[in-house]
């Protein structure tokens, strides 16, 4: 089902306060319903016709019929707690609309590290000990790595790139290429020789390293707008907000009485929550933010490109996610299992590389061979759908400074996956994932709360 959305204008009311936020993605919305259970009167402007940011539904698609997909194939943890709290209090059933399945990396040839039901830190430590590919030389370089970092907390005296940190800790090129390039791919979609090893124990930490929960997979069964944008609208229009889609603000401006968005809506105070570099085109009108906007301008950014193959309908995988080493296709989706999307395969290919040079049509006939060549699916596809997000994360590097969620400017926030985790000291604890980008909506609507009260 398609939730559809009423476009609405904003009339608020006297004595109410006012907060505008630019950005209908996971972070703003995020913000959006936070201050709306506070009783502030939101308006969010989306550029977009639909809700969701960079992780979205495709509202017209050739390949299943009418079927919706995504502009992107994003996997969730058990440990993402921020939003799955959020979702749960915008309404959203969470065990109807995620595949919950316990943690289970696949990679072909023939690598399986599955964590049982058991609780934490058993099912790791079981997990490692049966992984499957492994050599016992590799089991032992894994177990060894993951247990002393474990030991350091999870923390590194100086942040370096996970190649180098790979390296350090002598883990043989075998095991790199069967789990730790597909990780480090998935969760940072950035290439190991540039990734922040900080950020990536980080990821294990809360994942592998916290409660047996933690570590589960979430496969959605609906598209991204529908998961929790969709459902977090309702619940501001339920609260006296209001949402404007197909509003691309162009400018901010500052008088006596608060913010001006292009000129024409005040606000008390106004949360931004786009992608950096859309912010970095709003925040020019405000030349106290100027160093901002150069930095959020000069930041680097790197590609997600997900194939969809639209197969005969009885084709499915053995599994409903799973990766394969050495080859243009990363992780490998099923979607009649997780979306009853029948004979449908999505193939997430994350972060530059040796794809980067190929035309859509090259990519999706070497992605559909390796399919064939690999996995044994059908030579031929009915229909193909190739989705290109260039900017789709910030290229997530060693030590990488980011902004604090305040700005310079009393009552002007930031929201967004890129944001520093501890305010003041310029560090992100995550990588861009939809967590992320929730976990600084949240604060960024708490910040604006203080600012409010003030």
């Amino acid at each position: 089902m398609v939730v559809c959305l009423s476009v609405t204008s904003a009339k608020h009311h006297p004595g109410v306060k006012t907060v505008a936020i630019i950005g209908g993605g996971y972070a703003g919305m995020a913000a959006a319903v936070e201050l709306a259970a506070a009783g502030v009167s939101v308006t969010v402007f989306e550029a977009g016709k639909v809700l969701g940011g960079r992780a979205r539904r495709v509202a017209r698609s050739h390949l299943v019929g009418d079927s919706a997909v995504d502009n992107g194939q994003h996997l969730l943890i058990g440990g993402y707690s921020e939003l799955l709290r959020l979702m749960a209090q915008c309404g959203v059933d969470l065990s109807r609309v995620f595949l919950r399945l316990p943690m289970r990396l696949q990679v072909d040839p023939d690598f399986v590290l599955a964590c049982p039901r058991l609780p934490a830190p058993l099912h790791l430590a079981v997990g490692l000990l049966l992984a499957k590919g492994l050599s016992w030389s590799e089991r032992w370089a894994l177990i060894r790595t993951i247990q002393i970092s474990k030991w350091r907390r999870w923390r590194l005296a100086q942040d370096i790139s996970v190649a180098q940190w790979l390296s350090n800790e002598r883990q043989p090129a075998s095991l790199i290429a069967k789990f730790w390039s597909p990780l480090t791919l998935a969760a940072l979609n950035t290439p190991l020789e540039l990734a922040s090893a900080q950020v990536l124990l980080n990821v294990l930490r809360d994942s592998l390293g916290g409660a047996r929960a933690a570590s589960d997979l979430l496969l959605p069964r609906c598209d991204f707008s529908q998961l929790f944008p969709e459902p977090a609208a309702q619940y501001i229009e339920q609260h006296a907000g209001y949402l404007k889609l197909g509003h691309r603000v162009k400018g901010i401006s500052i008088d006596t009485q608060g913010f001006l968005l292009d000129d024409s809506e005040r606000f008390d105070a106004v949360i931004c929550a786009t992608p950096p570099h859309q912010a970095a085109n709003i925040l020019p009108s405000l030349p106290a933010l100027n160093a901002l906007s150069a930095q959020l301008a000069a930041w680097q950014y790197q590609p997600i490109v997900t194939v969809y193959l639209q197969y005969a309908a009885e084709i499915k995988l053995a599994t409903p996610m799973l990766g394969l080493a050495d080859a243009y296709s990363q992780w490998v989706f099923d979607r009649g299992v997780s979306h009853g999307q029948h004979g449908l395969i999505a193939v997430v290919i994350s972060s530059e590389g040796l794809h980067s040079g190929l035309s859509h049509d090259e990519l999706a006939t070497a992605v559909q061979a390796e399919l064939h060549q690999r996995l044994g699916l059908p030579d031929l596809v009915l229909r193909q759908q190739v989705i290109s997000e260039k900017r789709a994360t910030f290229a997530c590097t060693p030590d990488l400074l980011r902004p604090d969620n305040k700005t310079d400017i009393a009552g002007l926030f930031l929201a967004g996956d890129f944001t520093a985790d501890l305010a003041g000291q310029g560090r992100g604890e995550y990588p861009a994932t939809l967590e992320g980008a929730v976990r600084s909506g949240v604060k960024a609507a708490q910040q604006c709360l203080l600012y409010l009260q003030r």
